[in-house]
């Protein structure tokens, strides 16, 4: 070889396939690590401070078997979901870039409008209970500061609403960020965020036992006859808030709705299948962890008036301060989870506007902006008027139904058998070949029907409790 410049040593050919996958997209960067962080940010949510009251309705046997019940089978569901990712051979065979493109690979039919209509009804009522879930914790931020002011006793009502409408322009501005690829930053700050918060809520409970001198609650839950925050306990509410406490341990639980987007930004070599397996086991494994001590703890603190939401609704008074940061760091984490649960709806709605309208430059259109230093910011004039649209949407539903615990119930369920369970097993199914009736389709098609019936009494249980609330709310007078 001749050199004909010296800039020819510096200057080498490089390989496309340095810079892109094999289906011709940008090169993914994903890991185990990144990977984790997308589910532990998606995971630990919301449903961890929901967990304490969901204890308490099932009690110290029925509690902890629970949520070990959800933990085995999230994971488990979540590794036939993996093998998905690629239809025919899980290593070179076609990607699936979403779920519902998993389910036209290997279902289709009926099934994958189905899971469409499921998958992202479901990722659009997360978005109202994260949107809640913030307004009660800014809500009990300026509470402690009124009691502070004015006396522990003093009620402090506060009404909710501003906050909502401020955490709807927050998310506004954060829905711009085009792809769930460039969300790897902001999920690991979340992820952080939800560790910090479960951890002092955890210390917490931990320091109300040590206070109290006694472990509280009982092996069967909340008795008939208990006064509790929201009444006296009757035997049909018992059996009502059990039914509702399993869609709470569900909603705790529930990411596989975005499971084959996260695998989508992971890199490969090593296969896909292999890293997100991993990084669902580390997921699961410290998720569990966290929900058996903060859900065990809190139990053990309050009993059977275990609070709704363990750090905002009265559960814990002092030291203020350390609530404040808990909650701060509350309304952190759901800023990116907020994000991380809808950037799989905003592609999917943005990539069939553009496939219906090619020609429509106000679809397809993208106007680069120099915001900072460095890569300039793609403006896409309908991503900014329809996501903005999208969060005044969740916005308004969420200041006309502010019931958390009652919210995530319904949404756990909706969520938990279809997404969760039935479609990764069928897909299974069906990739794998496993033959009809055999002793592992059985045992699959079991544990599905098993699943389909804890999801229907969690729904009947969370409708229950809405319609109860709906009996005494007026609508845009949110006091919590």
């Amino acid at each position: 070889m001749v050199v004909k410049n010296v800039q020819d040593l510096d200057v080498l050919p490089r390989n496309s396939s340095d810079l892109f996958d094999d289906d011709g997209r940008p090169k993914r960067t994903g890991t185990v690590w990144t990977a984790s962080a997308h589910i532990i940010t998606a995971v630990i949510g919301s449903g961890v401070l929901s967990l304490a009251w969901a204890v308490a309705q099932i009690g110290w046997v029925g509690g902890p078997v629970t949520m070990l019940l959800f933990s085995f089978v999230t994971y488990y569901t979540s590794t036939l979901l993996c093998s998905c990712y690629r239809s025919g051979d899980s290593v070179s065979g076609k990607r699936n870039y979403t779920y519902m493109d998993a389910i036209h690979a290997n279902l289709g039919g009926i099934k994958v409008k189905v899971c469409g209509v499921v998958q992202y009804l479901n990722l659009f009522g997360t978005a109202i209970g994260y949107t809640i879930a913030s307004a009660i914790s800014l809500v009990a931020i300026q509470r402690t500061s009124c009691q502070q002011m004015n006396g522990g006793n003093h009620p402090c009502h506060v009404n909710g609403n501003v906050y909502m409408i401020a955490f709807g322009v927050v998310q506004i501005i954060f829905s711009q960020i085009p792809d769930f690829d460039q969300l790897w930053w902001l999920s690991i700050v979340a992820a952080v965020m939800s560790f910090g918060y479960s951890t002092i809520g955890l210390g917490l409970g931990v320091s109300k036992v040590v206070e109290n001198k006694e472990i509280k609650g009982s092996l069967t839950g909340v008795t008939v006859g208990t006064v509790t925050p929201s009444g006296t306990v009757t035997p049909t509410q018992k059996i009502w808030r059990t039914f509702q406490s399993l869609g709470n341990i569900a909603f705790a639980y529930s990411y596989s709705m975005i499971l084959i987007e996260i695998q989508d930004t992971v890199k490969s070599p090593p296969a896909e299948v292999n890293t997100m397996r991993k990084a669902t086991f580390v997921s699961v494994a410290v998720t569990t962890l966290f929900y058996m001590l903060c859900g065990c703890v809190g139990y053990a603190a309050f009993g059977d008036t275990a609070p709704g939401n363990l750090l905002a609704n009265g559960g814990f008074r002092n030291p203020f301060w350390l609530l404040d940061i808990a909650n701060l760091a509350i309304v952190i984490h759901l800023v990116g989870a907020y994000q991380v649960y809808c950037q799989p709806l905003f592609a999917f709605v943005e990539k069939e506007a553009a496939r219906r309208f090619p020609e429509s430059k106000f679809v397809t259109n993208e106007i680069k902006i120099q915001l900072f230093p460095g890569k300039p910011f793609n403006l896409n004039l309908f991503r900014l008027v329809w996501r903005t649209i999208f969060v005044m949407t969740t916005t308004l539903i969420s200041m006309l139904m502010p019931f958390f615990n009652d919210v995530l119930g319904l949404l756990g369920a909706i969520g938990f058998w279809p997404l969760t369970v039935y479609f990764p097993v069928e897909m299974y199914i069906v990739q794998k070949n496993v033959p009809r009736w055999g002793t592992k389709w059985v045992c699959l098609q079991v544990l599905s029907l098993a699943c389909l019936f804890v999801s229907v009494a969690a729904a009947a249980g969370s409708v229950v409790g809405i319609v109860s609330d709906l009996k005494i709310y007026k609508p845009f007078q949110s006091d919590f």
